[in-house]
C-alpha cells in the first residue's frame, strides 16, 4: 500500500515539475554577489522550492525533534533502562 501511495506521489511530483518547466520556460538572470546565473524560471522556481522545504525540515528537526531526543534520553537515564548500546 506505501510503495502505491509512493509511485502515486512520486508521479505527482514530476507531472508538477513539467508543468512548471513548460509554462515557465523564459530565461530569467539571477545576480548571486559571485556569479550570474541565466536559468530558466521554472527551474528557479522550483529549485528555491526544494531549498525551502530543506531549510524548514532542518530547522523542525533542530528545534523540535533533537530536543525530545535530549529529553527522552535524559528521562530513560533517570529511569535506569537506557541501553548501553545506541539504537541504529
Amino acid at each position: 500500500m506505501y510503495r502505491i501511495g509512493f509511485i502515486v506521489v512520486m508521479v505527482l511530483a514530476v507531472v508538477l515539475g513539467l508543468l512548471v518547466g513548460i509554462f515557465n520556460h523564459d530565461v530569467v538572470s539571477v545576480d548571486l554577489l559571485w556569479t550570474q546565473l541565466d536559468w530558466p524560471l521554472g527551474l528557479l522556481l522550483m529549485a528555491a522550492l526544494a531549498l525551502g522545504v530543506l531549510i524548514g525540515l532542518a530547522l523542525a528537526w533542530l528545534f523540535t525533534v533533537l530536543p525530545l531526543r535530549m529529553k527522552l534520553r535524559k528521562a530513560r537515564k533517570a529511569q535506569g533502562d537506557y541501553p548501553s548500546v545506541p539504537y541504529d
